[in-house]
């Protein structure tokens, strides 16, 4: 469905009606009252300078759903100087783009550029993307496109190269709160009128249960506030329990701040130190499902791959890595999956904390000890005059030796060797235990 959202009556036609829903009447007009984003839109940053500059060319918007996609088109709208219009490639075919391209030529033989909003682009088919290419490199139209989906998979390559690709993301639940705490103050467009005051545990909750969607959030305010009877005083007062029905998700008793974060976290490290695939699952979902942020979970599973399994399985590391790059790379909630994979990797690994305590006591040496010299043999020698200085005279070169091993002091003398490293017989431990035990018989002892 085709429409004008701006012009010489543009601002009339867009007038937001008491009966169309708050994410939609309270969407912000100017860039100083977007919230979020400000990757893309802080002072200086690379979409503010194009719209404050009146400078655009054809972008891609791409983010999860309630991130202000159709906002920043609205801005951009009610920003420029340009012809503006949008439709839904949900509502829209071939008919509707042969309207739109000629409706932009007409408006280009006037000497004014149009700037066409499509959301949900990724729906039109490659064919259908073709047909704005031409239109886009003779500059009839200024594309803008809105996508949920990854634009290098759903968006025609010839397209795309010509589309600048920005990303959004998910909204964080202090943004959100913001916005919440703004349409209850609105007056104009908002909740003002009906006098609502929210809980600070029930605006907690809206503000983490929406997974950084804002429509999500307002949805779920605007019928809490409606289904909620005004107090003699015509007051409405949302508690945490008319949030959850209105969000239909339970509060979790989970503070990110507070002593239940650490003590879910320790249950969540313990569970998997105790290779329990099914509790650490569980933890994992107790922090996802009350708010926590997601990478701080990936993070904490990454440290645990170190520390908890190190060498016995070296792929582990590689496994929390790929889990949080996967959930930074898909987002809520499909991202969930990935660190549920790690999270059961994790616990069926085999464990060690052998490289965590060898690290330790080599900390406390350099500590205790201080910056003791490195030995001349293992010096490098860049200059003639640190040759003759005696840097790296005497080096055993590994590879000229039988099996690549040659005995060798590589501490300082004042410390003597130093046995820090102990592996387990557990996993890949126990052949680089072998290993070892190979090369001292071969070498002596330290």
């Amino acid at each position: 469905m085709l429409m004008e959202l701006f012009g010489a009556t543009g601002r009339r036609r867009e007038e937001k009606r008491k009966d169309t829903p708050l994410a939609d009447r309270i969407r912000p007009e100017r860039l100083e009252d977007f919230v979020g984003q400000e990757h893309i839109l802080g002072p200086g940053r690379f979409l503010r300078s194009l719209i404050e500059k009146d400078q655009l060319q054809s972008l891609i918007f791409w983010g999860p759903p309630g991130t202000g996609k159709t906002t920043l088109a609205r801005i951009i709208a009610c920003s420029t100087r340009s012809h503006f219009l949008a439709f839904s490639a949900v509502l829209s075919g071939v008919k509707e783009i042969r309207q739109v391209i000629s409706e932009a030529e007409g408006m280009k033989h006037q000497g004014r550029r149009t700037i066409l909003f499509v959301d949900e682009f990724h729906r039109f088919n490659k064919a259908q993307q073709d047909a704005f290419l031409p239109h886009v490199e003779r500059g009839t139209i200024i594309l803008i496109g809105a996508t949920t989906e990854n634009p290098s998979f759903e968006v025609n390559s010839a397209l795309l190269s010509r589309c600048q690709v920005l990303t959004l993301r998910g909204l964080d639940p202090e943004e959100i709160s913001l916005i919440l705490s703004r349409a209850l103050q609105e007056e104009e467009k908002g909740l003002s009128s009906l006098r609502a005051k929210l809980a600070p545990d029930a605006l907690k909750h809206l503000s983490a249960m929406a997974h950084g969607d804002a429509r999500v959030a307002l949805n779920a305010l605007e019928v809490a506030v409606l289904t909620t009877p005004p107090d003699a005083d015509g007051q409405r007062f949302i508690s945490l329990t008319i949030a959850e029905e209105a969000m239909q998700r339970k509060a979790l008793l989970y503070d990110k701040e507070g002593e239940e974060h650490y003590n879910i976290i320790s249950a969540l490290h313990k569970s998997l130190r105790g290779s329990d695939p099914d509790a650490a699952l569980y933890w994992l979902a107790r922090m996802i499902e009350a708010g926590e942020d997601p990478l701080y979970v990936a993070r904490r599973m990454v440290r645990f791959a170190s520390e908890d399994i190190g060498l016995a399985d070296p792929q582990a590391l590689n496994v929390a890595l790929a889990s949080m790059q996967a959930f930074h790379f898909v987002g809520l909630p499909e991202g969930e999956l990935a660190l549920a994979e790690a999270a059961v990797y994790l616990a069926t690994a085999p464990k060690s904390n052998a490289l965590y305590l060898a690290y330790e006591k080599a900390r406390a040496d350099v500590k205790e000890k201080g910056a003791l010299p490195v030995p001349l043999p293992i010096r490098n020698a860049p200059t003639k005059l640190m040759g003759e200085l005696g840097y790296g005279k005497g080096y055993k070169y590994a590879h000229d030796y039988p099996e690549g091993v040659v005995k060798q002091d590589y501490f300082p003398q004042e410390l003597g060797p130093r046995s820090y490293y102990r592996p387990t017989d557990r996993g890949m431990e126990k052949i680089i235990s072998q290993r070892l035990e190979f090369w001292r018989k071969k070498m002596g002892p330290k």
